[in-house]
């Protein structure tokens, strides 16, 4: 998946500035910045959600599971149900033996008659991601994923994705104001602040090209954003 240029502009606004990046098979990139850097923008576009006021991005929409930040998910329907439904909505050929592998994949298949929204904030997760992957796509973006979820649910969603990377070779790309998450389960990490890229590459690198020892990777973080003036 590449971006080349990518801007977005709401009038005056300029919330994405020339973007460009680009993301291997199964590889996992971070969206790391401060609020309104222009993340979910990214995503968004990336998803084929919006259009770019000028640039272009590689993968058409039918290439890319969008997973965003609140579950688009039917509460009072089952575990089976919504994943059938949606399955129908992306026009899935061999639904049930599609929907059978998501139940699998993510380990729901003995929550699969259960009511969504008496589940637990990370299995209404791991349903939202596979209703995200119902198409086979390539390329999978989430928007905060981990958000609402307590460390033991962080844990095995991230389990998921990275086995997602590993075994299925999906691209995934993901924003999250967790910085240790990035740290922790990203290749690369890509450094937004007011709609610029102002940095990509490795956690270790980043902390590099702060210059002095930091604490930890949060305060490189920081460290890395005062001193390029954000």
């Amino acid at each position: 998946m590449r971006a080349e240029a990518v801007s977005k502009s709401y009038g005056s606004r300029a919330a994405l500035k020339a973007v460009s990046f680009a993301a291997d098979r199964g590889e996992v990139v971070a969206l790391i910045g401060p609020n309104g850097a222009g993340k979910t923008t990214l995503l968004s576009i990336l998803a084929g959600i919006q259009e770019p006021s000028s640039g272009t991005v590689s993968v058409g929409r039918k290439e890319v599971g969008w997973v965003p930040q609140q579950p688009a998910v039917y509460r009072k329907l089952s575990v089976g149900e919504n994943l059938r439904l949606f399955a129908r909505l992306e026009r899935v050929a061999d639904r049930e033996a599609v929907v059978e592998r998501m139940l699998e994949l993510t380990g729901l298949a003995e929550r699969e008659g259960d009511e969504l929204g008496k589940l637990s904030g990370g299995n209404q997760q791991r349903v939202n991601i596979a209703i995200g992957l119902l198409a086979g796509p390539p390329v999978l973006l989430l928007d905060e994923p981990s958000s609402s979820l307590d460390p033991r649910q962080r844990a095995r969603l991230w389990e998921l994705i990275s086995r997602l990377a590993r075994e299925e070779q999906t691209t995934v790309v993901f924003s999250t104001h967790d910085v240790g998450e990035a740290e922790r389960y990203a290749d690369r990490v890509l450094v937004l602040a007011d709609g610029e890229l102002l940095f990509e590459g490795s956690a270790r690198a980043l902390e590099e090209a702060v210059g002095s020892p930091q604490r930890d990777f949060e305060a490189a973080f920081v460290a890395f954003l005062r001193n390029r003036g954000h």
